[in-house]
C-alpha cells in the first residue's frame, strides 16, 4: 500500500495541468509597473499581447472630474476596438526625458513598435509617449494618482524598430 502511494504521489506531482479548452495559452507572464515611465509602457504593451484591454486602457490618465460612466464606457469600447486585429506587439523604448513642474513630473519616452496583425501582417509605429505623475508626497486626498500616459502620439513608420526610434522626445 505505502509503494502504491508513493508512486501515485509521484505520478501526480509530474503531471501538468493544461488550460481549459476556451482558455488562451499566454506565452508572456503577466507584467504590470508603473514605476518608471518605460516600465509604464512596457506594462501598456504587455496586456495588449495579452488581450487584457481593460488594463491597457488603465494605464492612460483619464478625467478624474468625468463621472458619466457612460461616456467612459464608449472611450474604454474604442480603444479596445482598435486593438481587434492586433495579435501581438513587439516594443523598442528609448532614453526618457524627465522634466518637473510644480509639484508635477514629466516624462517623454520614445517608442518603435511592430505590430503583428491576426492576419499576419506586419505594421511599424514610433513616436513619443508623455506620462505624467503628481508627486505622491503632495497628493493628500483620493484617488492616489499613479504615474499615467496622457498622450501617445505614434505614426506609421517603416524599418526594423532600431532605426526607426526617435532619438528623442521632448515633454510636452
Amino acid at each position: 500500500m505505502r509503494y502504491v502511494l508513493a508512486l501515485a504521489l509521484a505520478i501526480a506531482s509530474t503531471a501538468t495541468i493544461a488550460p481549459a479548452q476556451d482558455e488562451p495559452v499566454l506565452d508572456n507572464p503577466y507584467y504590470d509597473d508603473r514605476s518608471t515611465a518605460a516600465a509604464v509602457i512596457e506594462s501598456l504593451y504587455n496586456a495588449i499581447n495579452r488581450q487584457e484591454y481593460l488594463r491597457a486602457w488603465s494605464y492612460f490618465e483619464h478625467p478624474s472630474e468625468q463621472t458619466d460612466q457612460q461616456a467612459l464606457q464608449d472611450d474604454f469600447e474604442a480603444f479596445a476596438a482598435g486593438y481587434e486585429n492586433t495579435s501581438s506587439v513587439r516594443l523598442l523604448v528609448g532614453p526618457e526625458i524627465t522634466e518637473g513642474a510644480a509639484g508635477t513630473i514629466y516624462y517623454a519616452l520614445p517608442v518603435a513598435i511592430e505590430a503583428t496583425n491576426s492576419d499576419g501582417a506586419l505594421e511599424s509605429f514610433a513616436g513619443c509617449y508623455t506620462l505624467r505623475q503628481a508627486q505622491p508626497s503632495v497628493q493628500a486626498t483620493p484617488p492616489f494618482r499613479p504615474l499615467a500616459i496622457v498622450k501617445g502620439d505614434l505614426q506609421p513608420a517603416q524599418g526594423p524598430l532600431e532605426t526607426i526610434l526617435p532619438g528623442i522626445c521632448e515633454p510636452d
